[in-house]
């Protein structure tokens, strides 16, 4: 009998390159063909706390990487008011994105003040529609933090309403603390590129880039890999629509 490690790693464990792609109406792109990657975050540090590492596997192998922010952290600097928080958080955003090799677009949403309206799933609808990605990432919506709440709902939204073109993960964040109930299905091994995800983590000095490394995300990585049978890896959940029948005792 394969041991979960074994399970895992013939199951789970995939390259970033090799992502499923495409929904389950849609064929998937042709080998070779460069695709388009989405990561909606709900503030400046969460797609590079959570997925940069699969976000530079994928911008090292010539895909293009859009990371869109749906705030700008305007409540993240204490003593800061909140245009100038944003205007620190912006810049380490932009380079952060340089590390990747990614693109970021900034939604227009307020830190601490974000909601779900049918205004802003348009919006929503309207960029994803724009970027036309074949593969897009966002927050797992079962999350202590509202804004983060806020950012895969809106996605979610989206994803339906464009007919679920695009295959959608779900990411991690502080696991235990933020993301409640998070069971991945989808491993990414990111051993080679950990410096980059480092080094994006880092660039948010304003929020301690390096203590919040060592608190929660290098634990994270070194815990995922551990389950992948690799040193580090990133760790989602692929939302899957396929509908079967399971048999549950008693029914």
């Amino acid at each position: 009998m394969n041991s979960r490690r074994e399970f895992l790693r013939n199951t789970a464990l995939v390259s970033a390159a090799a992502l499923p792609l495409g929904s389950a109406e849609g064929a998937a792109p042709q080998a070779g063909q460069k695709i388009k990657i989405v990561c909606v975050g709900g503030h400046p540090d969460d797609p590079e706390s959570s997925s940069a590492g699969t976000l530079a596997r994928y911008s090292a192998a010539g895909h293009a990487v859009t990371i869109i922010y749906l705030t700008r952290g305007e409540r993240g600097i204490r003593e800061k008011g909140l245009d100038e928080a944003a205007k620190i958080r912006s810049a380490e955003c932009e380079a952060a994105c340089k590390i990747i090799g990614a693109k970021p677009v900034f939604f227009g949403q307020v830190d601490g003040d974000t909601s779900v309206t049918k205004a802003h799933i348009d919006r929503m609808t309207k960029l994803l529609t724009e970027e036309n990605p074949h593969v897009v990432f966002t927050h797992w919506p079962i999350d202590t933090h509202m804004d983060h709440q806020v950012a895969s709902f809106l996605t979610i939204r989206a994803c339906m309403n464009l007919g679920y073109r695009f295959a959608l993960y779900f990411f991690e964040v502080d696991t235990g603390s933020q993301s409640q109930g998070f069971f991945p299905n989808t491993y990414v091994d990111v051993t080679s590129v950990l410096d980059k995800k480092k080094d994006a983590l880092f660039a948010h000095v304003s929020q301690d880039g390096q203590g919040v490394w060592r608190e929660h995300h290098e634990i994270i990585a070194a815990w995922r890999g551990r389950e992948a049978g690799v040193q580090a890896a990133e760790a989602f959940v692929r939302f899957n629509r396929d509908s079967k029948i399971s048999n549950l005792p008693g029914i």
